[in-house]
């Protein structure tokens, strides 16, 4: 059940708070990521449907949607941050191809996930309170609005970053918690 909407004075705490979250959830993938060989990243190990690379690449795009374009709308400049090939490669519903070719590197991916969390982390900082109060159509944690938005984006990060781990674990990788 959703709760009430907060009030704009309380949206800063909530912010800095979620944040907070964010930020460790990604400590813990970019862990897992540097303890995976660059070259594993597109082996998808028996009984798994995915594979490191797609995962991050997901992860790129799920930031871009629930940081960026549900709090402000799809902006020119996007198309570059995010191709449309790139969204649809890696956006829910996507699959990983089977082969390496045509795919992005690791360095690719990885400078990918960056760059669209910087350009998000300098938008949300901007962004005023109140547009965090707008209502927003799912997916969305917590409270039916923008804030929402942010609410499930550390719960999605977290998510992944299992999905990541039971790849490794697929892979034969040592356990990191």
């Amino acid at each position: 059940m959703d709760k009430p909407i907060p009030s704009v004075e309380d949206v800063p705490l909530i912010l800095d708070t979620l944040l907070g979250q964010f930020q460790w959830a990604r400590r813990y993938t970019l862990q897992l990521l540097d303890a995976t060989p660059r070259d594993r990243w597109h082996e998808i190990p028996p009984g798994h449907v995915s594979h490191v690379a797609w995962q991050v690449g997901h992860l790129a795009v799920s930031h871009y949607g629930l940081w960026m374009f549900r709090i402000r709308g799809r902006q020119p400049d996007d198309v570059k941050l995010i191709p449309g090939r790139f969204r649809k490669r890696y956006g829910r519903g996507g699959t990983p191809p089977a082969s390496e070719e045509d795919q992005m590197t690791p360095d690719e991916l990885m400078d990918k996930l960056h760059e669209v969390s910087q350009q998000s982390l300098t938008e949300v900082m901007a962004t005023d309170p109140e547009v965090w109060l707008e209502p927003v159509d799912m997916p969305y944690a917590v409270y039916p609005c923008k804030l929402g938005a942010i609410c499930f984006s550390p719960l999605h990060e977290q998510l992944h970053a299992g999905q990541i781990g039971g790849i490794r674990r697929g892979l034969g990788l040592e356990i990191l918690r």
